[in-house]
């Protein structure tokens, strides 16, 4: 009977809906990965002479309209469908690239980075919503997890390690960069287009259906659309049930990549002098292993569950990460970033099962879009800590501190771990 089911789980994941997906949250990672790691810092710094004050600015405003419109985004995708979704937020990517490359203005540059935002907003929830609707009854949501963390960290990685081939060949052309970018997401759009219409989600409550039958009618959109909002909140008030330990958890995950991600090229080039060569090779060699080991890790988190995994992830990451500016020798900064990437396959996979299963089957997409805009908002406000503990305390402040962001996720998750325990797959 387990092998039915296994075979059953793997047929879903390799459907060409689930396959869309995980090329779709490949390309938007590639996109931004060229943008926020190799391209604008540089760009926005030394081409055009923008202050770091408004580099920060626009990183913060990519982060806010990417997670202040997820919660919303997951909402519509339950009523509009994937395909009209993501499309249409798709088509904001490639508008927001379009912007970058053809302007020059700080206003222009921080629009930009906000359209982008809430462009790749749907993207996770949509996702996750697709992810745990086809895995969730095979009890094989850690290998969808995992497939979809290894599109994602595939896309962001390959992303700078492209653009920094393409700058070096080109003389630094950033036109040829742009216009490569902007080909991408056009590909991004005609992807989305072969998604499926509507949702197929369980029945929540059968009297709320007539509510959404006839939605589309001008004259009563606004009634129903008001009568719909109630329900949604009504039945998630109902089927949610979790500490509060989860919200803080939630904040602090994603906060720790927003303290690293304005800092560590910066830190890599200034205070290592690592060349653009070898920040690729740092690169490959973090995002390489963490890729590598995400699929093996979510079945093991099916297989025993995700406790082990969470505790042990999050005390690798503080540890590595409150030491790894006391090292300026490359082969250790390396076998730093290695355990980085050991630790983060331990805690992608297993974070988001275990969140999963705090989810109610009853607006998946909803409790998905809120559970991930609390996450997200983290990466709004580590920019601009990161920005102040850089120049106000040390260049190594933000690295300690994302350390100590870990070991207070360790404690937390121990708490966590006593009320929600994952159910275990022993056979």
């Amino acid at each position: 009977m387990t092998e039915v089911i296994s075979s059953a789980g793997k047929r879903r994941l390799l459907s060409p809906f689930f396959l869309e997906l995980l090329a779709i949250i490949f390309l938007v990672e590639f996109i931004k990965g060229s943008l926020l790691v190799a391209i604008l810092p540089v760009y926005m710094k030394n081409v055009l002479g923008v202050s770091g004050t408004i580099i920060g600015i626009s990183f913060a405003l990519q982060y806010l309209g990417d997670n202040l419109f997820r919660s919303p985004s997951g909402w519509i995708a339950e009523r509009l469908g994937f395909k009209t979704t993501m499309a249409a937020a798709l088509f904001m990517v490639v508008a927001g690239v379009v912007i970058i490359a053809f302007t020059d203005g700080p206003f222009w540059l921080s629009l930009a980075c906000l359209i982008l935002g809430i462009g790749t907003a749907p993207l996770w929830p949509c996702a996750m919503t697709g992810a745990t609707e086809i895995s969730g009854p095979n009890n094989s949501n850690g290998t969808a997890m995992g497939a979809l963390e290894t599109a994602a960290l595939a896309g962001t990685g390959a992303g700078p390690i492209t653009m920094n081939f393409i700058m070096e060949h080109t003389s630094k052309n950033y036109q040829t960069a742009f216009l490569i970018m902007i080909g991408v997401g056009i590909v991004l759009v005609l992807t989305a287009l072969l998604l499926p219409g509507k949702i197929k989600r369980p029945s929540i409550a059968e009297g709320y259906d007539a509510v959404h039958v006839q939605g589309n009618r001008l004259r009563n959109s606004l009634s129903k659309l008001r009568t719909s909002v109630k329900a949604t909140l009504h039945e998630v008030k109902a089927t949610l049930n979790v500490s509060w330990l989860v919200y803080p958890a939630l904040f602090l995950q994603s906060s720790v990549i927003g303290l690293l991600s304005p800092v560590i090229t910066l830190y890599v080039s200034n205070e290592l002098g690592i060349s653009p060569n070898q920040y690729s090779l740092l690169l490959i060699v973090g995002g390489g292993i963490t890729v590598l080991a995400l699929i093996p890790a979510g079945k093991l988190v099916d297989r025993f569950g995700t406790t082990r995994f969470l505790n042990a992830g999050f005390l690798l990451c503080a540890i590595t990460l409150c030491i790894f500016t006391s090292f300026k020798s490359l082969p250790i900064v390396f076998g730093l970033v290695s355990l980085v990437g050991i630790a983060y396959a331990m805690i992608l996979p297993a974070w988001n099962t275990f969140v999963a299963n705090l989810v109610p089957k009853g607006e998946r997409g909803t409790v998905w879009g809120f559970f991930l805009t609390l996450q997200g908002s983290g990466m709004v406000f580590g920019p601009i800590l990161s920005g102040w503990l850089w120049d106000g305390v040390g260049h190594g402040a933000p690295f300690v501190a994302s350390g100590i962001i870990m070991g207070i996720l360790f404690i937390i998750h121990l708490f966590l771990s006593r009320r929600h325990a994952p159910p275990v797959q022993t056979g």
